[in-house]
């Protein structure tokens, strides 16, 4: 893989639902190596997997925003913003396929996608995904040099399970 891909990055539109949702089956798949409360993620018997973030950001709110990553006619990664009425922008869901990981596809995306929308940002992920936690920190360093913060927070009614770790920085001209 060259250090440098192609990659778009556009707005989700209704018609790319059926993309993202098998998209959304990568996602959860990848994740479900790493328990949550001591129990394996495992799909649902139809083979689906939870998918409430789905319907959110194509639930036409107008405080979510979905996001499909495409290089050429191919589907490369999704992203899900949240909080785009507030103060604070989340990155609440974010995936690249494995065959263009460690490629820069990832950090474009995140840069491209919070240049968007300027302000305060925060993504969550696991200490117990390490690739994550490297990823994470990486686009911290790269979109607010020294001035990112991470912390631990409990996860809202889940006490069975290990806290977020969230990252939080500020982009753009806000």
């Amino acid at each position: 893989m060259t250090s440098f891909m192609a990659v778009h990055i556009r707005p989700a539109t209704p018609a790319d639902r059926p993309t993202v949702e098998r998209l959304w089956l990568m996602f959860r798949h990848d994740l479900s190596e790493f328990e949550t409360g001591g129990k394996p993620q495992l799909p649902n018997p139809d083979g689906t997997f939870r998918s409430e973030r789905v319907d959110a950001a194509f639930g036409g709110s107008g405080d979510w925003a979905p996001y499909l990553f495409t290089s050429g006619e191919r589907p490369v990664g999704f992203a899900f913003v949240r909080g785009l009425s507030g103060p604070t922008r989340v990155l609440n869901s974010f995936f690249v396929v494995r065959g263009v990981r460690r490629a820069g596809v990832g950090l474009g995306a995140v840069r491209e996608v919070v240049r968007r929308y300027p302000g305060d940002w925060e993504v969550a992920f696991q200490d117990a995904n390490p690739g994550a936690v490297r990823f994470w920190r990486r686009v911290g360093e790269a979109l607010a040099p020294g001035e990112w913060s991470e912390e631990r927070r409990p996860v809202p009614g889940r006490a069975d399970l290990p806290p977020d770790v969230w990252i939080s920085f500020r982009y753009g001209g806000c």
